[in-house]
């Protein structure tokens, strides 16, 4: 899908690149100071290269580094990724109509290119899946646009911090531009008496539950939003929220 040369041409494509533009040098300084993390962690040059251009996923990243080098078995460290990446479930049942059809190899290319702010920005443009040719296209374009200047930030910028990782200073805190990036996607999103609270309750859970072990805190913030939004949405919202339902 990414590799298309159809989808370059269509107008959503620069439609899709403008909208991700904006929040790249955020994705950007992450993706620098994931980078400089995995070589000041220890490992090799040639080690980090390989994760920076193969996994393209920095929260499971940065969980899984301290585990691979303090030597923690295997299901420890897929179980961690596991459960830093849970919320990927969600994206992808949300994206299953959208993409379901394009062949499959095209499906999991698409799987694995799209990340937090690609998933956010194309369900904001996108509210609900096409049904003719020209729309399929139009939003597979878009996806395109949005989902390839997401991956180059990441990935340019994570080799970049492998290769100067002893140039640039961990006091930087580069990496707080990324979080600051996904912040903002947040606040726009919040359009939603429901949407303030899942917010509000997930962010109070994570805290929480800051102390478990292999990042379960996040699992526990996602179980608690959820749980917590369709308790709300059920028995206490009014009939005039009816429409924020639909937009959960």
């Amino acid at each position: 899908m990414f590799f298309l040369r159809a989808n370059y041409r269509h107008p959503e494509f620069r439609q899709g690149f403008a909208d991700m533009l904006g929040v790249a040098p955020g994705i950007a300084a992450w993706g620098l100071m994931t980078g400089v993390a995995m070589v000041k962690s220890g490992m090799s040059t040639v080690e980090a290269l390989l994760m920076a251009l193969i996994v393209f996923a920095g929260s499971s990243q940065l969980a899984a580094i301290p585990l691979i080098l303090a030597g923690a078995p295997m299901w420890v460290i897929l179980a961690t990724g596991l459960c830093v990446n849970l919320r990927f479930v969600v994206f992808s049942v949300h994206m299953r109509p959208y993409v379901m059809h394009l062949p499959r190899w095209q499906r999991l290319v698409t799987g694995y290119l799209t990340a937090d702010l690609t998933y956010v920005l194309f369900v904001k443009r996108f509210t609900k899946p096409a049904t003719d040719a020209q729309g399929h296209a139009a939003q597979m374009a878009y996806l395109a646009g949005n989902g390839g200047i997401n991956w180059f930030s990441w990935t340019f910028f994570s080799v970049l911090g492998v290769v100067l990782a002893n140039a640039i200073p961990a006091q930087w805190g580069l990496g707080f531009a990324g979080i600051l990036a996904l912040v903002g996607m947040l606040c726009s999103l919040a359009s939603s008496r429901l949407r303030w609270v899942s917010a509000t309750v997930a962010g109070t859970a994570a805290v929480a539950a800051f102390a478990l072990p292999l990042k379960l805190n996040i699992l526990v913030a996602i179980a608690a939003a959820v749980a917590v939004c369709l308790l709300l949405e059920e028995s206490v919202l009014p009939p005039s929220d009816a429409p924020a339902r639909g937009r959960r």
